[in-house]
C-alpha cells in the first residue's frame, strides 16, 4: 500500500510539472515573440472629459473624483505605432502601459470595437447622450476606432461628449 501510495504521488508531481514546464514555456514563446517589424511612425493621443465640467449636475453619483480640474485625462505626444495599426490599437496599448483604465466591447460582426470607459468614466455617465467620440485631425470618423488606420503624425483626440458630439465638434455628415 506504501509502494502504491509513493508511486501515485511520484506521477501526480510529475504530471504538475509537465503541465508547470508547458504553461512556462507558452508564457516563454509570448515573451519572446518578436514585436512587429518595419518602420515605427508616431501620433499623438489625448484623451479629454472637458465636457463633464459644465455638467456636474447630470454626472453619475460617486463620478466627481474622476473629473481632473482641466478636462485632461490623458496626453501622449509621441505614441508610436507601425503601419496597419489602428487608433484603437494604440488608444488600448497607451492606456495600458499608463495603468489607465480602458474597457471595450469587441464586435466581430463590424470589425471593430466600442469604447464604454476610459478612466471609470463611462457611456451614460453624465446623461443619456453622453460618451466616448473620437477625432483624427480634427474630423470625426463615421465609424469605429478599431476600423481608422493611422498614418505618421496623426493627431488622435478621444473626447467624453454629454449631448451625442455636438458639444465637441462632432457633426454628421447627414444632410
Amino acid at each position: 500500500m506504501k509502494k502504491t501510495g509513493l508511486i501515485a504521488a511520484l506521477l501526480m508531481g510529475l504530471a504538475c510539472a509537465a503541465f508547470m514546464a508547458a504553461c512556462g514555456s507558452e508564457t516563454e514563446k509570448a515573451a519572446s515573440e518578436p514585436e512587429p517589424s518595419g518602420p515605427k511612425y508616431h501620433c499623438s493621443i489625448e484623451i479629454r472629459c472637458d465636457t463633464i465640467l459644465d455638467n456636474m449636475d447630470k454626472l453619475a453619483e460617486g463620478k466627481r473624483e474622476l473629473v481632473p480640474e482641466d478636462g485632461l485625462i490623458l496626453y501622449v505626444d509621441n505614441a508610436e505605432f507601425t503601419e496597419g495599426e489602428s487608433v484603437f490599437d494604440v488608444l488600448q496599448r497607451e492606456c495600458q502601459s499608463r495603468k489607465l483604465h480602458f474597457e471595450y466591447v469587441e464586435s466581430k460582426v463590424y470589425e471593430s470595437a466600442y469604447i464604454e470607459g476610459i478612466g471609470n468614466l463611462y457611456e451614460f455617465d453624465c446623461g443619456e447622450l453622453s460618451g466616448w467620440v473620437y477625432s483624427v485631425n480634427g474630423d470625426f470618423p463615421s465609424y469605429g476606432c478599431a476600423l481608422y488606420k493611422l498614418k505618421d503624425g496623426d493627431e488622435v483626440k478621444v473626447l467624453y461628449t454629454c449631448d451625442l458630439g455636438a458639444d465637441v465638434g462632432a457633426t454628421t455628415n447627414e444632410e
